[in-house]
């Protein structure tokens, strides 16, 4: 049995199929209702060949409830190899295949709005098409969608010899430092493996902003949202896409998106260090006025260590203020998050 885990901050709500309340009745007829629905798959592909035709034959063999129409559409983000090649010969044979080809390699999070954008189903569910993201968890996700969740976050659960320590360490560390200064609350393990229903993916089309981390915007947004864990699935081919450079981009599109406390820091050590002086001047009137001039010996490797401290940390307020200024740069020139090639 799949253990289910709430969002920090966030109330475990799941709505039975009765009547509640009066004020509850659009709830009731949501969750007990059987209606066929569209669902939307959207898969980012950047150098998939390998793998791409198992994971789709794997993808739409899939049971879903009676009734419901899939639609699968491929977001191919600039691809080099034969990935564009394939993904557009399946289409040629489902008409249920969409395929977006981007007019260069404009990164996961692009391609992956690219295709949210794209989409227009009754649920929509993101994943990526190397296998890892097992769709053998759809059927999971649509139950508890079923039970009145706009937004069911897939968590991923390494063991201890998944991955390197360095990055099982950093993307720890990144997950508590963001839900500890940020906007927002993140679950350690989530990643663009969700599912969403159609009024949470419009909220999500309303947010326009450049520098795009999806994991943070969707808990933005506040829908209803579950947690689901999974074990990640066997790579089917090819190597990760995200170097250690890719992966410090995202992390600091997360960070700074959702948070000002980088700003507030230079406050808070400005204030302290006017403090210190404050304190030095006091001692000095002290020695000066108490007739004890003689011990005021000028002290060379205190004043080094003032002014290289005071120095670094200039240096490292300047560079934090010039990240938000570089950010706000990039969204006042209004450029496109993707381009569509074909």
């Amino acid at each position: 049995m799949i253990s289910l885990l709430r969002l920090p901050g966030e109330k475990q709500t799941c709505w039975p199929a009765k009547r509640i309340d009066t004020g509850a009745e659009r709830l009731f007829q949501y969750a007990s209702m059987s209606a066929a629905k569209t669902i939307d798959f959207v898969v980012p592909v950047f150098n998939e060949e390998e793998g791409l035709l198992d994971f789709h034959n794997s993808l739409e063999s899939t049971p879903l409830p009676g009734g419901h129409s899939p639609r699968y559409i491929y977001v191919n983000d600039g691809s080099t190899d034969r990935t564009g090649e394939l993904l557009d010969r399946v289409a040629a044979s489902n008409p249920a295949v969409k395929v977006i080809h981007l007019s260069r390699n404009f990164g996961h999070q692009a391609a992956l709005s690219a295709g949210l954008d794209t989409a227009s189903a009754d649920i929509v569910i993101s994943m990526d098409g190397d296998g890892q993201h097992p769709p053998s968890l759809v059927p999971e996700m649509l139950k508890l969608h079923e039970t009145g969740y706009d937004v069911v976050q897939a968590q991923r659960l390494d063991d201890a010899y998944s991955g390197s320590l360095f990055k099982r360490s950093t993307s720890a560390l990144f997950y508590k430092l963001v839900s500890l200064v940020g906007e927002v609350n993140l679950s350690p393990g989530t990643s663009d493996f969700r599912l969403l229903s159609r009024q949470a993916m419009e909220a999500l089309k309303t947010l326009p902003e450049y520098h795009r981390f999806l994991r943070g915007m969707i808990v933005w947004i506040g829908f209803p949202n579950v947690l689901l864990p999974y074990k990640p699935g066997t790579r089917l081919g090819g190597k990760t896409k995200y170097s250690l450079k890719r992966m410090f981009s995202l992390a600091a599109d997360g960070f700074f998106s959702f948070s000002l406390v980088p700003l507030w820091i230079g406050l808070l050590l400005g204030t302290a260090f006017v403090g210190l002086a404050a304190m030095e001047l006091i001692y000095v009137a002290y020695l000066w006025l108490g007739g004890y001039r003689d011990k005021l010996v000028p002290g060379w490797s205190s004043l080094i260590l003032i002014l290289t401290v005071a120095s670094a940390m200039t240096m490292i307020l300047q560079g934090i203020l010039g990240i938000y200024v570089g950010m706000i740069f990039m969204e006042v020139k209004h450029r496109p998050v993707y381009l569509i090639k074909k």
